[in-house]
């Protein structure tokens, strides 16, 4: 045999030589749960390790982050009932401590980056992303609120925001209105291809920001987040976002739908984001500590699978334990 591929797999050393993907902390995106208070740091049973941090705390996990070469974190609020509302106001208020934690974090770590959650579920007493009236989302109305929750979360630092609330048209309203105030250094990720999926569901307890059941509350996000079966459809919200400004794109869940992430890294120009959700973190935790995988191969593996299928970013709950082993 004048070709014999195993020559290219015979040592450790030649395995590097020909190993065609490499996946970096700095590929990484470290997501955070943000509560209010100080000297908090409260489990979250369905996501073993992941915890809800108040700023004090947050401050600490992003300084060793850091140190292991993370650099990039996405950070949601966990908000108290009483300050939610139909229209989500307080996500723009000069009280929100989500805006006060984003602007400490960044001055003590001016060199990171951080990423927001532009979506009214944390602040709305419906659970949804849009403004809900008379069972339906009410799509342009949403916008306006986004808009200003956009506006508010720039002011308070964050480089990039994140929309995620599948608003047709969000993209440009928070491009049109970063611009108008001289934000126009502020990079957009957008949720481009976010799917009605069911695994969500440890960081919905993280947040609680499920849909509330009710008469009048839609009682999923079906009418506004993606089909699971399409991947068309992918490109078409893809099109439309670099239509309309984004600088990423997303995918969100991640190990379920490789396959779009490759449909998109084939189409667009721009870095492809992935978001390796609670759920397919949680499912691959379970079975290791079941000892059916080994987590030190297991987790590796799936980072990097998600790299090979085109992701530049990878957002994930195992972002600071890869960080760790590559040190």
């Amino acid at each position: 045999m004048l070709r014999r591929p195993r020559r290219n797999r015979r040592s450790a050393a030649i395995r590097g030589l020909a190993q065609e993907i490499h996946l970096t902390p700095q590929h990484l995106v470290q997501p955070l749960f943000l509560v209010e208070g100080s000297g908090l740091r409260e489990a979250i049973p369905s996501l073993p390790g992941t915890f809800r941090l108040s700023v004090d705390e947050a401050l600490k996990e992003v300084k060793a982050c850091m140190a292991l070469g993370l650099q990039s974190f996405i950070l949601f609020p966990k908000i108290p009932d009483n300050k939610k509302d139909k229209r989500g106001t307080f996500s723009y208020d000069d009280d929100n401590f989500y805006l006060s934690a984003a602007a400490e974090i960044k001055a003590a770590f001016p060199e990171a980056c951080l990423i927001s959650d532009v979506a009214l579920d944390p602040y709305s007493s419906d659970g949804h992303d849009g403004i809900v009236h008379d069972g339906k989302i009410l799509n342009d109305e949403t916008l306006h609120v986004l808009q200003k929750m956009g506006l508010a979360q720039a002011k308070a630092g964050f480089d990039i925001l994140g929309p995620s609330d599948m608003m047709d048209g969000r993209v440009e309203a928070l491009r049109v209105a970063l611009d108008e105030e001289g934000f126009s250094d502020t990079g957009i990720m957008s949720y481009t291809a976010k799917y009605a999926s069911a695994f969500y569901g440890p960081f919905r307890d993280a947040l609680d920001s499920a849909p509330v059941e009710g008469e009048d509350i839609p009682a999923d996000k079906k009418t506004y987040q993606m089909n699971p079966a399409n991947r068309r459809e992918a490109l078409i919200e893809g099109e439309l976002d670099m239509l309309e400004g984004a600088d990423f794109l997303m995918v969100k869940p991640a190990l379920h739908y490789m396959d779009v992430i490759l449909t998109m890294k084939q189409h667009f120009e721009v870095p492809i984001a992935a978001y390796h959700v609670s759920g397919e973190c949680a499912m691959l935790m379970a079975a290791c500590q079941n000892g059916w995988l080994d987590y030190e191969q297991a987790m590796p593996e799936t980072l990097l699978s998600l790299h090979r299928a085109g992701a530049d970013v990878i957002i994930t709950y195992f972002a600071k334990d890869f960080a760790e082993r590559c040190g």
